[in-house]
């Protein structure tokens, strides 16, 4: 007679299963590095055979079709993605910083990164970004597309005098000058809680949207004190940064006294919501419009992390800001530590 399964079995099955998923997610590393590295190597001796021998795009589509004949199991081979790992050896052989960094992502991301993107700086950014957030193809170009890159290096925080060195530069890439929520279904006129009550039917992309590494806590997030009850819009949680994250939705533009309701948010936060090892809560303030000098006083003598953003329900990137980005070496300083 088999004895009875016992009762910390339970516990015993999530410990399998989950060294399980993570032995199968190390497999996929070391075969996507593998895969990566091949696709190098093939458009390495592409980029060097017509260097040396000058010759011409017969080869390559020559070199498609017998290697169809000779692997005919193995997708990949096509003309096509040839003169991708061609374009990819070129792109990244001279940069001895990105080289390694495209095999920790997939070859369709990669495809991605390097053809959509303008120089060596946006790419690194989006290599990890991808790899931080586990960010999809789909998702990778819905953010390339809406300028997340652009738009999360004009954002207005400041985190500069109010948070840890140590996670500074994680904050200032987790908050975006604009988010679009073109996946909502609003008219042009709407009040605060029509755009809650949106969001709250769409949360999944509106996550995607702020970032993707976001949980949902909840809306209308209920604090009490002294009997008094306060109410804020969303809050959510930074997986990565370990952080509560309240967010105040306003219709209109940007006005001074926001900061300060925020800052109380976040003061009652980290002192009755915040678990002991966590890092302090932040805050993000939405609204329709905003102007930018006014933001950067109504932040300066703040001691509570806060960004202020827009939101558009389609992607906009104003002109004047479009020549404002920082320089290639203060962007570089921000993604150092960005791993």
């Amino acid at each position: 007679m088999s004895k009875p399964i016992p009762d910390d079995y339970t516990n015993l099955l999530v410990q399998v299963k989950q060294r399980i998923r993570s032995a199968q997610y190390e497999a996929l590393k070391a075969v996507n590095k593998e895969l990566i590295a091949l696709y190098w190597d093939i458009g390495q001796m592409i980029v060097t055979r017509q260097q040396g021998d000058s010759w011409g795009k017969s080869v390559v589509e020559q070199l498609a079709k017998d290697l169809q004949t000779e692997f005919p199991g193995i997708t990949g081979f096509s003309t096509a993605n040839l003169w991708r790992m061609r374009l990819f050896y070129e792109t990244y052989a001279a940069n001895e910083k990105l080289a390694p960094m495209v095999r920790e992502i997939g070859w369709t991301h990669n495809i991605v990164i390097f053809e959509k993107c303008k120089d060596d700086i946006e790419r690194e950014f989006y290599i990890k970004m991808t790899r931080k957030f586990g960010w999809t193809k789909n998702v990778l170009i819905h953010q390339i597309e809406n300028q997340t890159y652009e738009k999360t290096l004009l954002n207005q925080t400041n985190f500069d005098q109010t948070v840890s060195a140590e996670i500074r530069n994680q904050l200032k890439l987790a908050v975006k000058d604009e988010y679009t929520f073109e996946f909502l279904e609003l008219a042009d006129e709407h009040n605060e809680r029509q755009l809650e009550e949106a969001i709250l039917t769409r949360v999944e992309p509106f996550l995607q949207e702020m970032g993707g590494i976001f949980a949902f806590i909840g809306s209308q997030y209920r604090l009490e004190i002294d009997d008094e009850e306060y109410f804020i819009d969303i809050l959510l949680y930074h997986r990565s940064l370990k952080c509560l994250v309240a967010i105040e939705l306003k219709i209109g533009k940007f006005l001074p006294e926001y900061v300060g309701k925020m800052q109380f948010y976040l003061a009652v936060l980290d002192d009755k919501v915040r678990l002991a090892d966590e890092n302090p809560s932040i805050g993000i303030i939405l609204c329709k419009s905003k102007q930018r000098t006014i933001v950067e006083y109504a932040l300066k003598e703040s001691n509570k992390p806060i960004g202020v953003g827009t939101y558009q329900i389609v992607s906009t990137l104003p002109q004047e800001l479009k020549n404002q980005l920082p320089a290639p070496e203060q962007v570089a300083k921000l993604l150092e530590g960005f791993e």
